[in-house]
């Protein structure tokens, strides 16, 4: 089904979830630009009635199972601002949202100051350490959050993954293979050290775009992913965020205030552990970004590319450890050698 075909799709069934809601003929629809899935978001705005964001799944759902339900109440109970689930229509694979509005926190940053900047990604912090602190006391749950992890299979997976659709798809790399060799052997390295940490429960994708702002305080979304890992990831997602480039000393100042929330007492291998979940992370969003240009044809990830190797640069070149690693991806990506 190509994308023409999925979009009436959508449609179709968004116009048969409105008719099922007894809203008149003259509610509107606005279709949102969505996130890396292959889910469809759509603001729902009856003439008086609250408006809603609908979120369509490409098939029926199962309420039971179904990942983001399970993780919205887990992370409302922990507590952390979520949007309300208004309804679920299982057969239209549809589920009702609270709308939130459309300032998320990129673009509130971009249009404050740094004051508020600032209060903002402290709050950010404050709700990785709640997600963090909280699911301590809830990982006896059977919630689906607990069951999956960031273990070594799904890390290479990731690195693969940038390999394939990054590398290869998009930059239109051909990969020696003694290069390969030499990626895979740093690559199991990196996952395996990664794999091996304390985990702790993740959002999975904590970034400036899935937090909303919304009555003065953010509101996390694209919760489903949510899993098991380091506890440096959402740090790194945060901080190291593709679509956000904070200061270097504002930076410090959010890692010193996590070590001072969640007591942490070796702040070197704190320190160590950040930047390599950063590596990791970037390589990842770069994989991710090559898919959604080569494979689906959603250019518009392109505008976070250079930011994400500008990181993925200055981690490879600063640190010792990784300069075999360095060595060779800049054989491939001539934008991560020094300028």
């Amino acid at each position: 089904m190509n994308s023409s075909q999925e979009l009436a799709e959508t449609e179709d069934r968004v116009a048969r979830w409105i008719k099922q809601a007894n809203f008149s003929s003259d509610t509107k629809v606005e279709f949102l630009a969505g996130d890396a899935s292959d889910r469809r978001f759509a603001r729902v705005i009856p003439p008086k009635s609250r408006t809603s964001i609908l979120v369509v799944h490409n098939n029926s759902i199962d309420p039971t199972q179904l990942p983001m339900l399970q993780v919205t109440e887990l992370f409302r109970k922990l507590p952390v601002n979520v949007p309300a689930i208004h309804s679920v229509a299982p057969e239209l694979g549809i589920v009702v949202l609270e709308d939130l509005g459309d300032t998320t926190l990129a673009s509130a940053v971009s249009k404050g100051n740094k004051e508020q900047r600032t209060s903002y990604y402290q709050e950010a912090v404050n709700i990785i350490g709640t997600i963090q602190r909280g699911s301590r006391q809830s990982s006896k749950t059977e919630n689906i959050a607990f069951s999956v992890a960031f273990d070594f299979d799904k890390l290479i997976f990731e690195l693969n993954f940038f390999v394939q659709h990054f590398l290869v798809n998009h930059l239109d790399c051909r990969v020696p293979r003694k290069t390969q060799e030499h990626l895979d052997a740093e690559f199991q390295k990196l996952a395996s050290e990664m794999s091996e940490e304390p985990r702790v429960l993740c959002h999975r994708d904590f970034h400036s775009r899935n937090l909303m702002v919304h009555k003065s305080r953010l509101y996390v979304i694209d919760l489903q992913d949510a899993r098991m890992g380091p506890d440096t990831y959402d740090l790194a997602s945060l901080l190291r965020d593709s679509y956000m480039e904070l200061p270097t000393e504002e930076v410090e100042q959010l890692l010193g205030l996590y070590s001072q929330l969640m007591n942490v007492s070796d702040t070197t291998a704190f320190r160590e552990r950040f930047i390599r979940t950063s590596l990791q992370r970037n390589l990842k969003a770069l994989g991710t970004f090559g898919y959604q240009i080569a494979v689906k044809g959603k250019t518009r990830y392109a505008e976070a590319i250079p930011l994400t190797l500008k990181y993925l640069r200055k981690t490879l070149s600063g640190e010792s450890r990784y300069q075999h690693l360095y060595k060779t991806l800049s054989t491939l990506v001539p934008e991560l050698t020094p300028s």
